[in-house]
């Protein structure tokens, strides 16, 4: 299968930007592909998308930077997501492996990194402009 890494250098120290970033109740700030909103139903996440309702699950909090995390979609397909944070001194880089499904035509999957692309941004705005 076909992977792009898409990347943001974040001038944030990378603890601040992992503890921002693995906070589901900060995804509406930032991640705009992931949906509008979320909500926390008994020890589950959901987001609202123009897909419908998506679950979401982080892997345990860890000292690596990773923040993968799956997506359950509408239909019960479940997507596993690779991010990391990365430190780079004072600052750090966040990236995001994206992997193209076999059936996603070339422009759905640019589509999707462009989308990639914008949350990563938009995380790195948040997070400058807040200091």
């Amino acid at each position: 299968r076909e992977s792009r890494h898409i990347s943001e250098l974040i001038n944030r120290p990378a603890d601040e930007v992992y503890e921002y970033a693995g906070a589901p109740d900060n995804l509406p700030q930032w991640a705009k592909g992931l949906g509008s909103s979320v909500e926390k139903i008994d020890d589950r996440w959901f987001a609202q998308t123009p897909e419908g309702r998506v679950g979401f699950a982080f892997v345990p909090r860890n000292e690596y930077g990773v923040l993968d995390h799956y997506v359950t979609m509408p239909s019960g397909e479940v997507v596993y997501n690779p991010m990391r944070v990365i430190a780079d001194a004072r600052a750090c880089e966040v990236v995001f492996t994206l992997r193209r499904p076999a059936d996603l035509s070339d422009e759905d999957f640019r589509a999707d990194a462009d989308a990639v692309a914008a949350d990563l941004a938009r995380l790195k705005q948040v997070l400058e402009e807040a200091h």
